[in-house]
């Protein structure tokens, strides 16, 4: 199961730098920010952040990401139905809005990355999100993180780097998003269904 994770996170992080690419750079100005916060966007912007964080919106030229929601997550008021069962090669499936993805770890929802107090990171500390990114579990002790976030790539990240991060995610606008949790997978789904029918 871990080497079927680690194959799906690289398929994400593969996919996603090719979205990427058709994007046109967004210009880095240094707006009286610290260099720490520079920093941390610099690394956001260039290590796929926006890729599952920063949700799709339709325009008349197409899906283009909704930067008045940037790093919010899958949005709150998106109720997904389940997830189609996987079908013979194909394992992962993806939300529209780029925000929501199922496979055999069930469906994950990426996170607020923003300082909301209520449904972001607004109450973590810089050690809390080190924390987490070392650990793969959410505030470091809690729930696995799960695919397609690359915590084995993201690990290698040294805390200086994980700090302008926080800091510069600390830094954006702050926007009351309440992901919803994770579901697990439907076989497990099923089950306990069946375990709490009888």
């Amino acid at each position: 199961m871990q080497s079927l994770k680690m194959l799906v996170r690289i398929a994400f992080v593969v996919a996603a730098s090719f979205a990427r690419a058709a994007e046109p750079p967004a210009p880095a100005p240094n707006h009286g920010q610290s260099e720490g916060v520079t920093r941390g966007k610099y690394l956001v912007d260039t290590s796929g952040c926006h890729d599952c964080h920063t949700p799709f919106k339709m325009t008349e030229t197409g899906p283009a990401r909704d930067m008045e929601r940037m790093l919010s997550g899958h949005p709150e008021q998106l109720e997904l139905p389940p997830a189609p069962p996987a079908n013979g090669p194909w394992l992962v499936s993806m939300a529209g809005t780029g925000t929501a993805f199922a496979g055999p770890w069930g469906t994950s929802f990426a996170a607020n990355l923003t300082g909301d107090k209520d449904t972001g990171l607004g109450k973590w500390t810089s050690r809390t999100f080190i924390d987490t990114i070392r650990t793969g579990r959410h505030l470091g002790r809690g729930r696995e993180i799960l695919p397609p976030m690359p915590i084995p790539v993201y690990k290698n990240f040294t805390d200086q780097d994980l700090t302008a991060i926080f800091a510069y995610l600390q830094s954006i606008p702050a926007v009351k998003n309440k992901v919803p949790v994770p579901r697990p997978p439907v076989a497990a789904a099923a089950a306990a269904n069946t375990a709490a029918g009888s």
